[in-house]
């Protein structure tokens, strides 16, 4: 608590985490002419006959925007728009520090998806990707494929892809830690909001073959609508759960591998651990209670223990990914995120722990690791280029 109330008092006497720093001198009349008129005007005419120009001449080359609308935030819920910006403004100063990003934090007062969406294309000319933060599922999944097919610059919804990208960077390393294969577990993951559907998936595209999905009303089943809540839900559970298993969470669990939470605190109790094959994974990611606390899940059997809290080891947070992940979108001139960039980015994560350094609590980098920034970036750089050429040789 006391952590806590430093902290407010920190951003109260300096209001916020921000500001605003020239990058051009101004101490005589000629280099306000650089910055002013004339120049000022010649550069407009110039972007008036090539657009593209925007992006060297100007600070949508190089700016970020981190966009909320606060309907999902953190594990408050709906808080409000300009409770959200604490939350973006956070992450716009995690960009800026560890991946000399420069990010915007904005707050968006409208819970209607459709103007969610035509606000950030009205703004979207002044910047060179989105970042969308604490949008509630289903209407993130909505937005953020709008945005992806109107606009030309990367939109990234941290909630689904930072989450599932670390996820898998922390699972690959912990399925090493039991000698077992991704292919060959069970994995429950708990919370079938914008987290757990984007995981699932992702976990799928990593080869995983065994995944059961759960939320509030049990398994994800494509055949009983009564377990499905809207359209996405029935789309993961389409892919994942061909054989229609239904039950609870504790069903679920059975002979699992591996519980991945992404709800609420509290839901996992020990004898649901106990029910699991024996050494469990369990990635009790929660905030600010995990599922389970570490130590009862360790009393119980597990294996390896992940939260999403820094005062434990295993902290799988999604600052491994978004600081790096918008550096190489500057540095290599990509327009989209694919799917393989977050394989390859989950990857280059889990690589950082070396074979030597490899233990049940740790099995994924601390976030202020400075190697991560440069592998996150790096690891998307070849298939940003393979992506750009393919996409030249389509218009041409």
């Amino acid at each position: 608590m006391e952590t806590i109330n430093c902290g407010i008092a920190c951003r109260k006497n300096k209001t916020g985490l921000l500001s605003i720093e020239p990058i051009m001198p101004l101490n005589s009349m000629k280099e306000l002419s650089y910055i002013y008129a004339p120049t000022v005007g010649e550069i407009s005419k110039k972007i008036e006959k090539d657009s593209t120009e925007s992006e060297s001449l100007t600070i949508s080359g190089k700016t970020i925007a981190v966009i909320s609308n606060g309907t999902a935030v953190l594990g408050y819920g709906d808080i409000g728009p300009l409770a959200s910006l604490p939350v973006t403004e956070a992450k716009a100063f995690l960009m800026k520090n560890l991946g000399n990003v420069d990010a915007f934090p904005l707050c968006v007062n409208t819970q209607n998806a459709e103007e969610v969406i035509q606000t950030i294309s009205s703004i979207a000319l002044g910047f060179r990707g989105i970042h969308l933060e604490d949008i509630k599922a289903p209407e993130c999944f909505y937005i953020e494929k709008e945005l992806q097919r109107k606009l030309n610059i990367p939109v990234y919804h941290d909630d689904q892809h930072g989450t599932s990208i670390v996820v898998l960077a922390a699972l690959i390393n912990a399925v090493k830690i039991v000698k077992k294969e991704m292919d060959k577990i069970k994995i429950v993951i708990n919370g079938a909001g914008a987290s757990g559907i984007a995981t699932a998936k992702l976990l799928r595209e990593a080869g995983a073959t065994n995944i059961l999905l759960c939320d509030k009303f049990g398994i994800l089943n494509p055949a009983d609508s009564s377990s499905l809540s809207n359209e996405y839900q029935k789309e993961v559970a389409g892919l994942i759960n061909s054989k229609n298993i239904s039950g609870d969470l504790n069903e679920a669990l059975s002979d699992a591998d591996v519980f991945i939470g992404l709800s609420e605190g509290n839901v996992l109790t020990e004898q649901m651990i106990k029910n699991m094959k024996s050494e469990p994974i369990i990635f009790a990611l929660a905030i600010p209670s995990p599922e389970v606390s570490p130590e009862i899940a360790v009393k119980a059997g597990a294996k390896v223990v992940a939260t999403g809290l820094s005062e434990y080891p295993n902290q799988v947070n999604n600052l491994l990914v978004f600081p790096g992940l918008f550096r190489g979108v500057l540095d290599y001139g990509i327009r989209k995120i694919t799917e393989q960039m977050k394989l390859e980015i989950a990857g280059a994560l889990a690589g950082l722990v070396t074979k030597d350094e490899l233990t049940s609590e740790y099995i994924i980098p601390d976030a202020l690791n400075p190697s991560i920034v440069p592998t996150v970036a790096e690891a998307i750089a070849m298939q940003g280029y393979m992506l750009n050429k393919s996409i030249v040789r389509q218009s041409g």
